[in-house]
């Protein structure tokens, strides 16, 4: 009998050590995460297609996609949300303990966008990374167009933001288009949208049989809406100086854990460098105003033909009456060049007044979050504890849409 279970033990041994040593099995593969929208799906098709053109057909690929907080929370503003990083927390996760190998993402979601405000004396003190020191920023693709889309609504004739008339309503989810088309169209009435890409064109189309929408318009990312293959929605690119796109907007990020040497090996080739030097540039500056959703912080990076780095930057207030511009040049080789760039970037802001609007966004997002608890505490007191139908009404309201993404 003891030889009987000596043989099994053996077999089982062989069985899991026998794949690994035989010649003829395929490489090991890499599972890739991302969010399970329709644009962060089709940006993951673009790594994965550029990964099997490198590594062939024998190197295995798995797919982990998932909804992230701010893709379930459809019903609140972006930057009213709760100070939790709201695409990424979840897969990065699921990365530190390996259920995934990469994480595709928007470079412009691939930050904490709820960090602290802190300034002494009106100068910028130094910051914390925006990754978790268990992951890495491993490789950015060539970006795709980083400008901003205006898109109107089917059968209007409008052409360009100018031509639209007092009220027209334009939908978007982000505060820095809102305060941007503020400070130029007064007269126009900025809504919130949520959703992902293609659920907001319904809206946006659909006012006969949505009407509790109602937009005369979008702005959206132009890249989404170039790389869904909806070009031909777009009615007006907008760019600097009127409107300046947001930190990483066009780019795709690939997030490692740290440290993983063999999936950097993996990812050689991938990174665009052009764009990741931009794109470094603009993530250290909004590192260190240690701005995200919540804040109108706009940038245009561009290359001039001496090899020099030219960046555009403003921080606006919520209402776009207020604005403060840094227009800076500097030679850049390698990301520690471009990420002092952006530091000296950020501190021109600083010295030109960014501060005090910086400090009142955050104090009044502060404040609606506490009265936001305070309602909610209040609520709950008084309820009691054996009142199901009060809690069941409760459980109603929290009941979240799955429908859509962040920001194109």
């Amino acid at each position: 009998m003891l030889s009987y279970l000596l043989v099994y033990i053996c077999a089982a041994i062989m069985s899991q050590i026998a794949p690994r040593l035989s010649p003829n099995k395929k490489r090991p593969g890499v599972v890739v995460g991302t969010r399970d929208s329709v644009l962060a799906l089709a940006q993951t098709a673009i790594v994965e297609k550029f990964l099997r053109g490198k590594l062939g057909p024998e190197f295995e690929f798995g797919r982990q996609a998932i909804k992230t907080a701010g893709d379930k929370n459809q019903t609140v503003a972006l930057h009213e949300m709760e100070r939790k990083s709201l695409w990424t927390s979840e897969l990065e996760d699921m990365l530190v303990v390996h259920k995934v190998d990469i994480i595709v993402h928007s470079l412009k979601g691939l930050f904490n966008p709820f960090l602290t405000l802190t300034f002494a004396d009106d100068e910028f003190v130094d910051m914390p990374t925006m990754l978790p020191e268990t992951c890495s920023l491993a490789a950015i693709l060539e970006r795709e167009d980083p400008r901003d889309a205006f898109v109107v609504r089917a059968g209007h004739s409008y052409r360009s933001l100018s031509e639209l008339p007092h009220g027209a309503i334009i939908g978007s989810s982000s505060v820095r288009r809102m305060a941007q088309v503020k400070r130029l169209y007064p007269h126009l009435v900025l809504v919130d949208c949520r959703g992902n890409v293609p659920s907001r064109l319904r809206k946006l189309d659909n006012v006969e049989n949505l009407p509790q929408f109602n937009y005369d318009a979008l702005i959206l990312a132009a890249a989404g809406l170039l790389r869904l293959g909806l070009g031909d929605r777009i009615t007006e690119y907008l760019d600097a100086p009127e409107v300046l796109h947001a930190v990483g907007q066009g780019a795709i990020g690939i997030e490692i854990r740290a440290g993983d040497d063999e999936v950097v090996d993996i990812l050689k080739g991938l990174t665009h460098e052009p764009t990741a030097l931009a794109c470094y540039a603009e993530r250290e500056l909004l590192r260190t105003l240690e701005g995200g959703c919540s804040v109108p912080i706009g940038v245009k990076t561009t290359w001039d033909k001496d090899g020099s780095l030219h960046m555009l930057a403003r921080v606006s207030s919520l209402d776009g009456t207020q604005n403060v511009e840094a227009d800076e040049r500097a030679r850049v080789s390698n990301q520690a060049d471009a990420e002092a760039f952006g530091r000296t970037v950020a501190q021109k802001l600083v010295v030109g007044g960014c501060v005090p609007i910086l400090e009142k966004i955050e104090a009044d997002k502060t404040a609606k979050e506490k009265a936001k608890h305070a309602a909610e505490a209040a609520m709950a007191a008084a309820i009691p504890e054996n009142d199901e139908s009060g809690q069941l009404g409760e459980s109603v309201v929290l009941v979240e849409s799955e429908d859509g993404g962040p920001s194109a």
